[in-house]
């Protein structure tokens, strides 16, 4: 029973990412149900075992990918907020399951998707970091935690977007680097400035502790 048990979870995984790779490239309504069951190599019976519908499969994806966000910690919540939106980042340029969560979440096609979006998951976790930053004396009083964690999911979605236009996600680091140069003197302690990474590099850096961090079974890829 085990066995199975893995098995089934191995299958639904290479379903969700082979989604995830047809949503990312074609989007919701162009996507096609046969290739998404060429990418992941199962038949459609496996594929309706886990998932009822293609809209269904979609909203898969969807729960994934505020799954795949784990801030390390680093003594620091002003640091740990920017390093959610450098994780982010990466996971754009690296990861299909945020990339096509992110498309399905944006597009306005037949389907609406905007109450399985995951901006509403990312603002509680950047108001939480700003409020525990708050009460260590990081973060400046005037600062409202849920305002201003939501503002930063704005500015990240509308960057990331303008990104993908332009350059294909490829300066996607040196605009949240430009993007925290400027928002985090407002929200942060003027004496944390001197020290918090904002710097585009600080991406690889934040995005290995991250995978370190993470059980080998989970930071292995999945098998079909």
């Amino acid at each position: 029973m085990a066995v199975r048990q893995e098995r089934a979870v191995r299958t639904r995984n290479a379903i969700v990412r082979a989604a995830a790779s047809v949503f990312d490239e074609y989007g919701f309504e162009a996507a096609s149900v046969a290739e998404i069951l060429a990418r992941a190599s199962v038949t459609k019976g496996a594929m309706y075992f886990h998932f009822t519908s293609k809209e269904d499969l979609a909203r898969g994806v969807l729960a994934e990918q505020t799954m795949q966000v784990a801030v390390p910690e680093s003594g620091s919540k002003a640091q740990e907020l920017v390093d959610l939106t450098m994780l982010v980042a990466h996971g754009l340029v690296h990861d299909p399951i945020l990339r096509a969560g992110t498309r399905l979440s944006l597009d306005q096609g037949a389907v609406d998707f905007s109450d399985a979006n995951p901006f509403g998951a990312w603002g509680d976790i950047c108001a939480r970091l700003l409020a525990e930053g708050k009460e260590r004396g990081e973060v400046l009083p005037h600062v409202d935690p849920k305002e201003t964690g939501d503002f930063i999911v704005g500015c990240f979605t509308g960057l990331q977007a303008v990104s993908r236009v332009m350059s294909d996600r490829r300066d996607l680091g040196r605009r949240i680097s430009v993007m925290w140069n400027h928002v985090l003197p407002t929200i942060v302690a003027p004496s944390m400035l001197t020290w918090i990474d904002v710097s585009e590099a600080r991406i690889e850096k934040v995005a290995a502790t991250a995978v370190a961090a993470q059980p080998a079974e989970a930071a292995a890829p999945d098998v079909a």
